[in-house]
């Protein structure tokens, strides 16, 4: 096994853990978790999205969040950003770095933004450009790498094809997202080894869920590639509105579990995580027994 010694853990639980849940969590209780997260020493957190409220209605109070949260220097707070519109307002908080998205195959992607992936790249690139004058990073995040909920098995070619999209627009890094939780550790290899054969190992993230519980095996087989970037939500909270059954991400706490106890360096207090996995418990009935009860373990 040829393990990084040092591993980048991406908070994306206030956004993506939060997007799918039927709860709508206060705008205090939001702002406290984050808050909590930053003490955590994790140096990234994705705290919203910029989309019209009446699409994700959990997170529509967007501009107030990032408004509110506690600044940690060497934290980067990261935002969603669907379109134009959705930029002006994140700029006008000045999120540090800009998440543009896009599926990997049609049906979700019409399901998720109403466009077809022809029509949704153009989109992305104005949002890139603009970005890119406003001296922001930008990320992209491409959905059912591994699997659509729609059209079953998506074609590496065409990941492959939007990637190289993606990164012609300037994009700095990509997050490969296994979007349903239907990956399994022998495909993983197959589609990280495909992409390193185009595009270096640092402008990769993988963006793990959970819905078989291969989330862990997944994050091994990629790691030994030479992964060491990857998206996790505290409490394993998450799922996507569009893709009925997709259960919440990796759990921030047992991926961190798993990375401490092989000597891979986080920077991140284990500790501190639980807290705030305990935290927005309260607030999320939806967060599953099993995980409560690791937390209280």
């Amino acid at each position: 096994m040829n393990f990084p010694p040092k591993v980048t853990v991406k908070e994306v639980g206030p956004r993506d853990g939060l997007q799918n849940e039927s709860a709508l969590v206060s705008l205090d209780a939001k702002v406290k978790w984050i808050n909590m997260l930053s003490e955590t020493g994790v140096s990234y957190i994705e705290v919203s999205s910029f989309v019209r409220p009446e699409w994700i209605p959990q997170l529509k109070d967007a501009s107030e969040v990032a408004k509110s949260i506690k600044r940690h220097p060497g934290v980067t707070y990261a935002a969603l950003v669907p379109n134009q519109r959705g930029l002006e307002r994140a700029l006008e908080v000045d999120i540090n770095e800009v998440c543009v998205f896009i599926s990997a195959s049609e049906t979700h992607n019409l399901k998720n933004v109403n466009k077809t992936i022809a029509d949704t790249l153009p989109i992305m690139e104005k949002v890139a450009e603009e970005a890119r004058k406003s001296n922001k990073r930008i990320r992209g995040y491409i959905s059912t790498v591994f699997g659509c909920p729609y059209e079953g098995e998506t074609s590496i070619d065409q990941v492959l094809f939007i990637c190289d999209k993606l990164l012609e627009m300037g994009v700095e890094e990509l997050s490969i997202g296994d979007t349903i939780g239907i990956a399994d550790p022998l495909q993983v290899e197959n589609v990280t080894k495909s992409l390193l054969s185009h595009f270096p190992s640092d402008r990769l993230a993988m963006h793990f869920h959970d819905t078989r519980g291969t989330a862990l095996a997944n994050v091994l087989t990629a790691m030994n590639l030479g992964i060491a970037k990857f998206d996790s939500a505290v409490g394993g909270l998450g799922g996507c509105p569009y893709a009925k059954g997709a259960s919440g991400n990796l759990a921030t706490e047992d991926l961190l579990y798993m990375l401490h106890r092989m000597g891979i360096h986080t920077g991140i207090d284990t500790e501190k995580v639980r807290e705030a996995a305990t935290y927005i418990a309260k607030h999320v009935p939806e967060l599953s027994s099993h995980q409560m009860k690791l937390l209280n373990s």
